[in-house]
């Protein structure tokens, strides 16, 4: 029994290295370019068409980085069984496993808040154009 749990340790540990390489990448990513492009979407403009712009850009940033989290969420979840082993040999390995989940969760619910936020608040200027709208053109109506 303890030869079985040893050897599938050790399978763990190459399965381990495969995902890593892929854990890596998308951590790299969001580290260099993610989270740069999530803080450009902190000051958005003040008129409609300067945030129409920015929400466009963020729209295709967004496309890259759901596929980073994607990636990285499919990679997590093959590494699911390691749950399962309380040896020390593989305690480093889950320690990195939960280092690179919290940085994908975190990310990836920033990413959602960020699009959350950019699309409440072109809703919003939408809105106050058309009210602003509504009020010249009642004021034209009342100057005719």
């Amino acid at each position: 029994m303890l030869s079985n749990k040893r050897i599938q340790e050790l399978e763990l540990v190459m399965e381990f290295e495969k995902v890593e390489e892929c854990l890596k990448e998308v951590s790299s990513w969001i580290e260099n370019v993610g989270r740069k492009g999530l803080k450009e979407t902190v000051n958005l403009d003040d008129s409609l068409e300067m945030l129409l712009q920015a929400q466009k850009q963020f729209k295709e940033f967004d496309l890259v980085a759901s596929e980073y989290c994607k990636r990285g969420q499919e990679a997590l979840k093959k590494m699911v069984q390691w749950e399962d082993f309380s040896s020390v040999d593989v305690s480093s390995y889950r320690e990195k496993l939960k280092t690179y989940r919290k940085q994908l969760e975190e990310f990836c619910t920033q990413l959602d808040e960020t699009r959350h936020r950019i699309c409440e608040t072109v809703r919003l200027y939408e809105f106050f154009d058309k009210v602003r709208q509504g009020i010249c053109s009642t004021e034209e109506d009342v100057k005719s």
